[in-house]
């Protein structure tokens, strides 16, 4: 796989706020013009006249947020929305510490985010404040990401180049069609307990954040011997997994290209 590859990174559910109402348009623009109508439209519909209990499952959000939130979501409907870059407008842990601001532009084009509302989007596209998760269903629409599963299958044959190297959870991940893994296009990498199981929580999405710099600037096979804060890197098979280190034992030692992918 190229030194460069794309990376998929999941959106986060704190956003920055604000933004123009006008900016250049995205890369997916005109390929998701008739989707993102129809994401829309369905929302609306859904929203009109739903309870308070309904909107706040849509929206997944309560009280201050769920204001915001739907403040946000009704100029998204009416397209009056001001944007910001994806790589701006995303600010929880694993952008934080992804830390796109200190990127080349090159790279924030190959970061590839699936959304609700936006079907997927480069880390430069323009980006409105909202508040939708894939595991909805609207009115009319069905399921969010059984609806963008069709939707962006052709959308991602034409971008996938140099690859695509994965890090998004289930929910996220399920909008991606078989023909990536099949073609040996699609790496994942998983992020588990010293164990081996599954990993929540803040660390594991710090390190997420790290290692997709990382693999931006030194390209995915350089995660085997991914060392960070006793978090390691090891290749299996054709994937790759990065382990947490154990409670009980202090490991700090951060690789030299980790050192370099940080500056």
């Amino acid at each position: 796989m190229s030194r460069s590859p794309y990376i998929l990174l999941p959106p986060s559910e704190s956003k920055e706020p604000g933004g123009r109402r006008e900016a250049a348009p995205g890369f997916f623009d005109s390929a998701l013009a008739s989707p993102r109508e129809a994401v829309r439209d369905a929302l609306a519909a859904t929203l009109a006249g739903a309870s308070n209990d309904r909107i706040s499952h849509v929206l997944n959000a309560r009280g201050a947020h769920l204001e915001r939130a739907l403040a946000a979501t009704r100029e998204l409907i009416d397209e009056t929305a001001p944007v910001l870059p994806a790589w701006r407008r995303y600010n929880g842990v694993v952008w934080s510490h992804l830390d796109p601001a200190s990127l080349s532009p090159h790279r924030r084009r190959r970061i590839l985010i699936p959304s609700g509302v936006y079907g997927l989007t480069r880390g430069t596209d323009p980006v409105a404040d909202y508040r939708l998760t894939m595991k909805v269903s609207l009115v009319g629409l069905g399921s969010v990401s059984k609806f963008w599963r069709a939707a962006l299958s052709p959308v991602l044959e034409d971008v996938t180049d140099a690859g695509v190297v994965s890090f998004l959870p289930r929910e996220h991940a399920a909008v991606l069609g078989p023909d990536l893994g099949r073609a040996r296009r699609l790496v994942t990498v998983s992020f588990v307990r010293h164990d081996g199981e599954g990993v929540a929580g803040h660390d594991a999405k710090a390190v997420k954040g790290v290692v997709a710099r990382h693999v931006l600037h030194e390209g995915v096979e350089s995660i085997e011997g991914f060392r960070w804060r006793g978090w390691r890197g090891t290749r299996r098979h054709d994937q790759y997994v990065v382990r947490a280190p154990r409670r009980d034992r202090g490991d700090d030692v951060e690789t030299p290209a980790v050192r370099r992918s940080r500056r």
